[in-house]
C-alpha cells in the first residue's frame, strides 16, 4: 500500500511539474493566438480582395477610385448604430447603389455612384462585421480631411 501511495505521489508531482510552463511563455502564446484570430477574420480578407480594388487606403488621395474604407465606416457608424444596422446598410448599398440613398455626398460628387456589384450577401455581411468590430487601415491624410469635411457639413 505504501508503494502504491508513493508511486501515485511521484506520478502526481511529475504531471504537475511537466505541465507547468513559465508565466511569460503562457502569456506570449495567448497573445499570439489572439493576434492570429484577429488576422483570420474572414471579412478582412474579403475586404482586401473585393473592396481594396477601389477603396485602397494605401493609394494616395489623387490615385484612389473611391473613398477609403475608413471613410465609409465613419459615415455609416455613429453612436448608437448597432452592428446589425450597419450590416443591413452595407447590404442595401451594395445591392442597389444610387445617388438618392447615398450617405457620402462628397464621394458621389468626386467619384460618382459605385457600380452595382454581384457579391454574395454572406461576403458583404462578413466584410461589414469586420469593419464594425475592428480598426481598419486609414491613410495618413484621412483624419485631417475627415475633420475638414465634417466641419463643412454642419
Amino acid at each position: 500500500m505504501k508503494i502504491k501511495g508513493l508511486a501515485f505521489l511521484v506520478l502526481f508531482l511529475f504531471i504537475i511539474t511537466a505541465c507547468k510552463k513559465p508565466k511569460g511563455e503562457n502569456s506570449k502564446i495567448l497573445t499570439e493566438s489572439y493576434g492570429q484570430k484577429l488576422q483570420e477574420h474572414p471579412g478582412k480578407k474579403l475586404m482586401e480582395t473585393y473592396c481594396y480594388l477601389c477603396h485602397d487606403a494605401t493609394k494616395s488621395e489623387e490615385e484612389r477610385l473611391a473613398p477609403p474604407m475608413i471613410a465609409i465606416k465613419k459615415r455609416y457608424i455613429f453612436e448608437g448604430t448597432s452592428k446589425e444596422e450597419f450590416i443591413n446598410d452595407m447590404q442595401r448599398w451594395i445591392k442597389n447603389p444610387n445617388e438618392k440613398d447615398a450617405k457620402m455626398f462628397g464621394a458621389v460628387r468626386r467619384f460618382g455612384v459605385m457600380q452595382k456589384l454581384p457579391y454574395p450577401e454572406e461576403d458583404i455581411r462578413q466584410i461589414a462585421d469586420y469593419m464594425f468590430d475592428y480598426d481598419i487601415e486609414q491613410p495618413e491624410w484621412f483624419e485631417e480631411h475627415f475633420n475638414q469635411m465634417r466641419g463643412k457639413n454642419k
